[in-house]
């Protein structure tokens, strides 16, 4: 269910700030890192993502699409390479 509450627009410094009640940060899981965008006239906050969100799940799909090979062709290496090299 939605609310909407009305808030005033405070100053804090030079800058402004908006007081937001913790059981809607709790609702919109925001606990400490937020992402802010202006769109269409209206101010979104969310809250921010890990920078590798949904990583796994990709990786598991490319594996599962067999496009998980070398991208580069295979090398031609010489037996000092294959043999003596240690990788």
């Amino acid at each position: 269910m939605s609310v909407a509450l009305k808030t005033r627009i405070v100053k804090l410094g030079n800058s402004r700030g908006i007081r937001i009640p913790k059981l809607l940060l709790e609702q919109a899981g925001m606990e400490r890192d937020v992402e802010m965008e202006v769109r269409g006239g209206e101010l979104i906050i969310r809250a921010s993502q890990h920078p590798r969100a949904g990583w796994e799940e990709a990786c598991k799909q490319i594996v599962a699409d067999g496009e998980d090979g070398l991208l580069d062709e295979e090398l031609n290496l010489t037996d000092w390479e294959t043999n003596e090299w240690e990788w």
